[in-house]
C-alpha cells in the first residue's frame, strides 16, 4: 500500500460525526441476502472489518448476531460504539486489521461495508480465511456511483468545477459511468484460490439531496478532505452556486451497491 493511499484511508476519521449522518446506507434486500447467500445461522458469528460509524453493523446487530468489529478510525469506532451500546453481543475494537491477532476459524461470516478495497490485499483475503470457520463465507459491498437520469445533467457539469479547480481529484471515468460499466471485483476474489463460486449481486437506487448536505456529503470523500482548506471551500463555494442557480437547490446522485458472497474453500 502506497503511503498517500495509506493516509487517504484515515481521513474519514476526521469527519466521523458528518460520516455517520451523511452517507449514504445499503438498501434492506442487499442485508436479506447476505444472510441466505452465506447460510449464516441465528447463531452465527460475524467479524466485519472497518465498520465505520457501524450504518451496516447495526442492521446484523437488531438481527441478534453476534458480532467483532475492526475499525482503524478510533473516532469512527467511537461512535459506532455509542450507536451500539444497547447491543451487548456487538464488540468494537479500535485498530488495523492487518495488526489484528486473527482469531482462526472464529466466524460464521466476514462482512466489510465499503471499506474492502482501503486494505493491504496481500493480507486481507488470507486473513479473512484464516478468521473463516470451515463453511464461513465472506460478503463484500460498496455503493458506487453511477449515471441517473434523474441528475438532469448536475454531474456533467460539476465536472467542469472539478478538471478547472481541483484537477487532482477529477476523475472522468468514476463520476458518469452507466451501471453496467461499473467494474466487478468477482475476479479478483476467485484469483485468490482460496474461496468457491462468488455471487453477485447489485441494488440500483436514486438519493436526493439539497445543497447543503451535498456538500456535507462531499466533505466525507477523502479526496475532498486531502484538499487545502481554502482551496477546498472555494471548490465547495462553486458547487453551491451550481446547484442553486441551475439546479433549484436539489439534485439526485445515482447508486449502485455491489454485493459480492462467497464460501471458505
Amino acid at each position: 500500500m502506497t503511503d498517500e493511499r495509506s493516509q487517504l484511508r484515515t481521513t474519514f476519521n476526521q469527519v466521523a460525526l458528518l460520516y455517520d449522518q451523511v452517507r449514504p446506507g445499503y438498501p434492506k434486500a442487499l442485508f436479506d441476502d447476505v444472510v441466505s447467500l452465506s447460510g449464516i445461522t441465528s447463531q452465527g458469528r460475524i467479524l466485519e472489518i472497518g465498520c465505520g460509524t457501524g450504518q451496516a453493523t447495526i442492521t446484523f446487530a437488531r438481527r441478534g448476531y453476534r458480532i467483532l468489529c475492526i475499525e482503524l478510525g478510533e473516532n469512527l469506532g467511537l461512535v459506532a460504539q455509542q450507536k451500539l451500546a444497547t447491543y451487548p453481543q456487538v464488540e468494537v475494537r479500535i485498530g488495523a486489521f492487518e495488526d489484528w491477532p486473527v482469531e482462526k476459524n472464529a466466524f460464521n461470516l466476514v462482512i466489510a461495508a465499503t471499506a474492502f478495497h482501503w486494505l493491504d490485499p496481500t493480507i486481507a483475503y488470507e486473513k479473512t480465511v484464516q478468521a473463516l470457520s470451515p463453511g464461513g463465507a465472506i460478503a463484500l459491498f460498496w455503493n458506487e456511483h453511477v449515471h441517473s437520469d434523474a441528475s438532469n445533467g448536475f454531474f456533467e457539469e460539476v465536472q467542469e468545477l472539478y478538471r478547472r479547480l481541483v484537477p487532482e481529484i477529477f476523475k472522468d471515468d468514476l463520476l458518469l459511468r452507466p451501471e453496467h460499466e461499473v467494474p466487478t471485483k468477482t475476479g479478483e476474489i476467485e484469483q485468490t484460490g482460496l474461496f468457491g463460486e462468488v455471487t453477485y449481486r447489485s441494488y440500483r437506487w436514486d438519493a436526493e439531496y439539497d445543497t447543503a448536505t451535498y456538500l456535507n456529503l462531499l466533505n466525507t470523500y477523502s479526496g475532498h478532505l486531502s484538499l487545502d482548506g481554502t482551496r477546498r471551500a472555494r471548490f465547495f463555494d462553486a458547487i453551491a452556486e451550481l446547484i442553486d442557480t441551475k439546479f433549484n437547490g436539489h439534485i439526485t446522485k445515482g447508486y449502485l451497491t455491489t454485493l459480492y458472497v462467497a464460501q471458505r474453500l
